[in-house]
């Protein structure tokens, strides 16, 4: 596993294949990074699908509302159109480039409307730079997100087993 520096703000994503370590960017996108914290530290990422997987592109998930696998009101259709119950928030645009591994939100057409998702770009995607918060970047297990199933959605998607924030675990 890599080196972590900052264990309050890196997290742990178990996948099928292993461990995605993720450095957060709180001095980026503060408002971001903390969300996902707070999403992690609540337990609201564990069982949620990657509901919307493009080759070549991006694996997007984080929908707690809707996404849930291991929820008894699982919808993979309604996947991906959901949040959480906090607030949307505001974007964080910054000059970090939307590239290989590089964490960002997912959002409506209101730059202003994200809220638990997220995606993780599979190759440099510099087309998406300055419209899309980018809040963290994949320091090691890119390898695991390479082998997410694609599909929008996948007939039968990964999920995040477990999210958590690398401090708060022993």
């Amino acid at each position: 596993m890599a080196e972590i520096a900052d264990p309050e703000n890196t997290i742990l994503m178990e996948l099928k294949d292993g461990t995605v370590v993720i450095e957060l960017m709180p001095n980026v996108a503060p408002q971001h990074s903390q969300r996902m914290k707070d999403l992690a530290r609540a337990g609201a990422y564990d069982g949620v699908v990657f509901h919307r997987v493009i080759e070549g592109f991006m694996a997007q998930t984080g929908d707690v509302a809707n996404g849930n696998a291991d929820s008894p009101a699982f919808n993979l259709r309604r996947a991906g159109t959901g949040g959480s119950d906090l607030p949307n928030l505001a974007a964080e645009f910054s000059r970090i480039p939307h590239d290989r591994g590089t964490l960002g939100a997912a959002r409506s057409q209101n730059p202003n409307s994200a809220n638990s998702q997220f995606f993780i770009n599979f190759k440099d995607n510099h087309f998406l730079n300055g419209q899309y918060t980018v809040y963290g970047r994949v320091i090691a297990g890119m390898q695991h997100v390479d082998r997410i199933a694609r599909g929008e959605p996948p007939a039968n998607p990964d999920r995040m087993i477990s999210v958590r924030v690398a401090a708060d675990v022993a």
